[in-house]
């Protein structure tokens, strides 16, 4: 199987499955004398980890990552950095009634017609469990981007019908963590998660919206064709499990807008550095970035299993029904943000490493 690994200069290898042993990463390229911090990487699993509220699945895993390689005495020594995290608290049972059949809108079907040959439980590879594995790899990765003061950030804007109205300049950081919805704004959260529990009890799922923001990146990240910063970003979060769509900047709403009012006119600010009045290009022009804020929206569908019968088809083309077991998430979101922040960070940190490539 190929497409386990991800980046060019700051590069990922992922490994494991959803009810392996264990799942892991291995990180080549991290520059030598970077101060890692355990705990930092402890953080950002624990937000994504299961069973960390009411409203995502209850699998008890402590999503505790243990350094191999790569680290010594805090610092990085410039060698592949090896990090795994055993599964504690899998279920294979609950997999056992759905061996040969397909569960609507999971990969079943794809994955048994391209390799002949499936781990049906939980989804094995293709399960959002190896997720975990990025997350560990990402808190690495803002450890590099830290060093020329850029940083990420995501939260919770919408929740099936449930929108919040304030723009990413005007919520307050602090609040994405103050709920179990990593929504800023504590009413919208309030509605977001009494909405999430409803549909929980109707054994069905819902979708929604992470916004997320770069801050303090440096110009010059990127390249003109076919490794924009923006594709790139694309690309790694349409790589999540899930995720549906994505736009930067003023994405879909631009089209309604015309030329005279979305050029982002350049000016320079009290120190004399460049930048635009506004931000339309979402920090990104001509597929490099211009110093602004970048800021984007990922979408994500609803969980495909549903705590509900469905019919579908098995292995041998049977009409059969689907019932749906186990321990899953009503909605996905909430623990995404910590996906989201993470992939964001190992492009960032990619180009990062790269422009330093491009220019002598």
């Amino acid at each position: 199987m190929s497409g386990n690994t991800f980046g060019k200069a700051f590069r990922i290898a992922t490994y494991g499955e959803s009810h392996g042993k264990a799942i892991g990463v291995v990180i080549d390229g991290c520059p030598a004398g970077l101060k890692i911090d355990v705990d930092a990487i402890q953080h950002d699993l624990d937000r994504r980890r299961p069973g960390q509220s009411k409203i995502v699945t209850q699998r008890k895993e402590s999503d505790t990552a243990q350094i191999l390689s790569g680290v010594f005495e805090g610092v990085t020594t410039g060698t592949p950095i090896s990090m795994v995290i055993y599964n504690e608290d899998q279920r294979s049972k609950d997999y056992s009634h759905i061996a040969d059949k397909y569960r609507p809108s999971h990969a079943d079907y794809t994955y048994q017609e391209k390799y002949g040959h499936r781990d049906y439980r939980g989804g094995g590879r293709s399960s959002a469990r190896e997720t975990a594995a990025r997350v560990a790899a990402g808190a690495v990765a803002r450890t590099l981007m830290a060093t020329v003061g850029m940083e990420t950030y995501a939260y919770v804007s919408q929740v099936g019908h449930l929108k919040m109205d304030k723009k990413y300049q005007e919520i307050d950081r602090d609040l994405i963590e103050s709920n179990p919805v990593r929504c800023p704004d504590p009413e919208t959260a309030a509605e977001m998660e009494a909405f999430i529990k409803d549909v929980r009890k109707d054994g069905d799922t819902v979708g929604g919206v992470v916004t997320c923001v770069v801050k303090g990146c440096p110009v010059g990240l990127g390249a003109p064709a076919f490794d924009k910063l923006h594709a790139d970003l694309g690309k790694a979060m349409l790589s999540i499990n899930a995720c549906k769509g994505f736009e930067y900047g003023s994405g879909f709403d631009g089209v309604s807008m015309r030329g005279s009012a979305h050029n982002d006119l350049f000016e320079k600010d009290e120190a004399g550095n460049v930048i635009t009045q506004t931000n339309y290009s979402g920090g990104v022009q001509g597929g490099i970035s211009n110093g602004m804020d970048i800021y984007f929206r990922v979408a994500f569908k609803p969980v495909a299993t549903l705590m509900k019968d469905q019919d579908s088809l098995n292995e041998a083309g049977d009409t059969v029904t689907v019932t749906g077991k186990g321990r899953h998430d009503p909605c996905v979101v909430p623990r995404a943000v910590a996906i989201v922040e993470a992939m964001t960070a190992l492009v960032m940190a990619d180009h990062l490493l790269r422009s330093r490539l491009d220019r002598i």
